[in-house]
């Protein structure tokens, strides 16, 4: 038997499985996009410009510590500073997990 310990890329939880060590597992694929913080609007939603310029709407900034890290590094950009996001896609969901200036 093998026993698999993991930890969730979104929420931090910690998750167990046992199974016998003949049988397949599935395994998450996991992509890291990096895109430009080009605005945040009153709700939290995130305009974000990837490398071909195209916009993007739809990602909310994440609830507690992360999300108040990025919207403050946002907030104390000077006018012609950016902001590169990093954004984790897997099993249908995507969630900003960092911030780092631009070049």
């Amino acid at each position: 038997k093998v026993n698999l310990v993991g930890i969730d890329i979104f929420t931090g939880k910690k998750y167990e499985d046992i199974c016998p060590s003949t049988h397949n597992m599935d395994v998450p694929n996991v992509k890291r996009t990096e895109m430009s913080l080009v605005d945040v609007n009153s709700e939290r939603f995130c305009t974000l410009m990837d490398e071909n310029g195209e916009l993007r709407e739809d990602l909310k900034l994440p609830d507690g510590d992360t999300g108040n890290d990025i919207l403050a590094k946002y907030e104390g950009l000077s006018e012609d500073q950016t902001l590169m996001i990093t954004v984790l896609a897997s099993m249908g969901t995507e969630q900003l997990i960092s911030a780092k200036p631009g070049k």
